[in-house]
């Protein structure tokens, strides 16, 4: 036998091998770090930019990623051997699925590919589930919490999200009480637990190694390397799920989430949940404002010049004023761009709301049940604070203020308004780019997310406007 795969904990397997296997590993399972280039530790050469999910030392790697090493074997032809309680199978049959769902006593029926999706995760008790936003997650995490059974801690990003979550339990109908933790609370004491990343990662040992049950919700949020503190310290945890609408198409990142969570199973598309009616159809106008052509500059500096021009924040405005709805503008730079915008919109527009870092989770959880009630109100809103888990059924429109490329960031985004409700069938988004030398920055990020709506299957149509 070439390899020997034993668990060490629940976090971590074991894998005896020849030296020579072991250096093979090492290198299979490295990647390079994305802008590592960057980074001041490898700038003084004290890091060579990649990870290693194999330690060459201990020969120890995250049992998440048991299905690579299969394939790693299977490719060079090497004989593995897996301990049988590296992973545990739980076969739920369809009368018993049926059954458990029934006792829920739900207040709707959940869709087939909630169910399919529940059903696969308890197979091993270790996935991650990449399903886009408004595909119904948080009735699967309930799903499972309530399988369980067991002390579960639910993780999101943000306090928003916590407040949603518990809401959602409520909805589906959980009468315990479910702890709510997060700005420094330290009370870990009922069932079913929801908090911020940030406030478990300062749990004590004691607290983290309490829980049966561990879910990362919208996991690809998390800071990298508080995720990993946090679940690595978990190691007596041995049920483990984490959830993403997207991951950022770097290979290490979905290892590293595959390798602490379980195994990535796409649950859905957004494309799918569109054809079938679930949520909301998207149109897509892809607005390029052509500005007086103007020497190639930096990224900071075009970001400076953009953000600054008063003709473009003219243009965004006027946009807004002619939307008829709710309207959703985000924006990336708080002081230099979301401030101004605010001024220059607070006296045209009746129902303005400005929410942004500084804005507490009272108050943002105020403004979005108030738009849930108005026609034509306003949300000014920096990227960081409603590009996810803020869900308000009635966001008519969209409209991208601040240029971004990122993947993550430009699904989540769309996803906001993704939503039915009251009769609306239809979401508008108004992609606005900026032309100013033919081939600058902006433009380069406008065909990232072109090739994103592609990959989506959005419909879009380019307009362009001269400043």
């Amino acid at each position: 036998m070439d390899l020997k795969i034993s668990k060490v904990n629940e976090v971590f397997m074991s894998i005896s091998c020849d030296d020579s296997i072991a250096k093979d590993l090492h290198d299979y399972f490295s990647f390079k770090v994305p802008n590592a280039k960057f980074m001041p530790s490898y700038k003084n050469r004290r890091w060579d930019g990649k990870v290693y999910l194999f330690s060459i030392k201990t020969h120890k790697i995250y049992i998440g990623l048991l299905p690579y090493i299969a394939e790693f074997c299977e490719e060079r032809q090497y004989k593995y051997e897996v301990d049988s309680d590296v992973v545990v199978k739980n076969v739920l049959s369809e009368d018993e699925l049926i059954q458990f769902v029934e006792s829920l006593h739900l207040p709707f029926e959940p869709r087939d590919y909630q169910l399919e999706a529940f059903r696969r995760s308890i197979e091993y008790g270790r996935k991650l589930l990449v399903s886009p936003t408004a595909s119904g997650k948080s009735l699967i995490i309930y799903l499972l919490s309530r399988y369980y059974d067991k002390k579960t801690v639910i993780i999101v990003p943000t306090t928003s999200l916590v407040e949603q979550m518990a809401k959602d339990f409520i909805e589906y109908g959980y009468e315990e009480r479910v702890c709510k933790i997060y700005s420094g609370q330290e009370v870990f004491d009922a069932p079913i637990t929801i908090t911020t990343w940030q406030s478990l990662s300062k749990a004590p040992l004691d607290v983290l190694q309490s829980f049966d049950v561990v879910v990362g919700d919208e996991a690809h949020l998390f800071k990298a390397n508080v995720l990993k503190g946090i679940l690595e310290k978990m190691r007596t945890t041995a049920v483990r799920f984490g959830t993403t609408g997207t991951l950022d198409g770097t290979e290490v990142h979905r290892l590293q989430l595959e390798g602490l969570f379980g195994p990535a199973t796409k649950v859905i598309t957004t494309s799918e949940l569109i054809e079938d009616g679930t949520i909301a159809a998207i149109d897509i106008d892809v607005v390029i404002l052509e500005h007086d052509k103007i020497s190639k500059i930096s990224y900071q500096d075009e970001m400076e010049y953009l953000v600054m021009n008063q003709k473009r924040d003219e243009f965004l405005c006027n946009l807004v004023y002619s939307l008829k709805g709710n309207t959703l503008v985000l924006f990336q730079f708080v002081e230099k761009h979301g401030f101004v915008l605010h001024s220059m919109m607070k006296d045209r527009v009746k129902d303005l709301h400005y929410v942004y870092g500084g804005t507490d989770t009272k108050d943002r959880e105020e403004i979005r049940e108030l738009v849930e009630t108005q026609d034509d109100a306003v949300i000014l809103a920096s990227y960081g604070t409603f590009s996810t888990g803020i869900n308000i059924k009635k966001i008519d429109n969209i409209v991208f203020a601040s240029p971004s490329k990122s993947r993550i960031r430009n699904l989540q985004s769309i996803g906001r308004g993704l939503r039915k409700g009251n009769g609306k069938e239809s979401l508008r988004l108004f992609d606005i780019a900026d032309d100013l030398w033919g081939d600058n920055y902006t433009l380069r990020h406008l065909k990232e997310r072109i090739n994103i709506y592609n990959e989506e299957n959005f419909p879009y149509n380019i307009k362009q406007f001269k400043l």
